[in-house]
């Protein structure tokens, strides 16, 4: 049985505040929908279309039929105290932030990597696997036909490249005489231009690593799938959930740049053979379809109903200095047994 409501917290929903992550709870929210109502409540800055945090906590008493979900990276751990005694779940997205969670409070992890950060940091807090999906758009719009030849040999998104790609693979590409389009401002259709595109690249590796938190998901490569395109990817954190190098996918920055060129310009010249195959793609796609999240989510609230219903505290696990200090005391007590004169156990 699903909550009597969800709420899911963003910090805002102007143009100040646009991402994946926005984009991710927006349609999740619309998704939950058809289970239960949904609100999305700002916190951060008002909006005439959303409720405003403060209000709700001033206005509402706490319910156990409401299920507020919080998800905003380093804002989790103070939203999760000012809605103390509430019920509350944390949608993970990208991961490493370094906060804990309070014993009890559900995970709802959007990849495998996320699921097995918090199944390492909180072992005993409840983990639920809920995918991000593609949107409709890019399986109603996407062309995975093999028909003719596209303008654009190499689609790049400045975004996230790593400067291996911008500053030597882009230039070898062109140097070598491939049509390559680099991305760096807003595109009216972006599904067209995916459709337009034989090969994308895509590499977040560094971008990530220097920020010290993960790729949470990684939609592009699997919005490229979608429409048809070869892809050569990073296979860093969430990515390697659904990258199967040489089957789905392609690692990029694969040893040698020599190497790289000589992939995509093949790719390129008959792209068919660089493809994931047509049963493969399909799962793939089905498997990221808003279908499939939906029924995620149904299972997710069927089985947080039956944890709620369960008595007794919420189990916990010690904190890892503590478990690092018990190593090193079962260490001690092995050298000092060994000791001449100490009486042996």
């Amino acid at each position: 049985m699903a909550p009597a409501l969800v709420r899911f917290l963003v910090p805002g929903t102007s143009a100040r505040f646009w991402c994946g992550g926005l984009s991710v709870e927006q349609q999740t929210a619309r998704l939950v929908e058809n289970l239960c109502p949904t609100e999305l409540v700002t916190y951060r800055e008002r909006s005439v279309d959303h409720p405003y945090l403060d209000d709700c906590l001033r206005q509402d008493r706490p319910d156990a039929q409401v299920l507020w979900v919080v998800s905003w990276g380093f804002d989790v751990p103070g939203l999760i105290h000012r809605l103390k005694g509430r019920r509350v779940a944390y949608h993970a997205h990208s991961s490493q932030y370094g906060f804990g969670l309070p014993p009890g409070v559900p995970v709802l992890a959007v990849s495998r990597n996320t699921m097995g950060y918090w199944g390492d940091k909180a072992p005993r807090n409840p983990l639920i696997l809920v995918p991000n999906a593609l949107d409709q758009t890019w399986l109603d719009r996407g062309d995975r036909s093999v028909g003719q030849r596209r303008p654009i040999d190499v689609l790049v998104q400045a975004r996230k490249s790593s400067p291996y790609v911008l500053e030597q693979l882009v230039p070898a590409l062109r140097q070598a005489g491939l049509v390559v389009e680099v991305q760096a401002g807003w595109v009216d259709d972006l599904v067209d231009l995916f459709n337009r595109s034989t090969v994308y690249l895509y590499d977040s590796a560094e971008y990530w690593r220097g920020r010290g938190v993960t790729e949470g998901f990684g939609l592009p490569p699997l919005e490229a799938l979608a429409c048809g395109c070869v892809v050569f990817s990073s296979l860093n954190h969430a990515l390697a959930d659904h990258g199967d190098p040489g089957h789905t996918v392609h690692q990029i920055g694969c040893g040698r740049l020599q190497f790289d060129l000589e992939r995509i310009k093949a790719a390129v010249a008959v792209p068919q053979r660089w493809r994931p195959a047509g049963d493969r793609l399909e799962a793939l796609l089905r498997e990221c379809s808003e279908a499939a999240l939906l029924e995620r989510w149904r299972d997710a609230f069927a089985h947080l109903d039956a944890l709620e219903a369960a008595s007794g505290p919420s189990l916990s696990s010690p904190p890892t200095w503590r478990l690092r200090l018990q190593q090193r005391l079962v260490r001690l007590q092995r050298v000092v047994n060994r000791l001449p004169g100490w009486p042996s156990r």
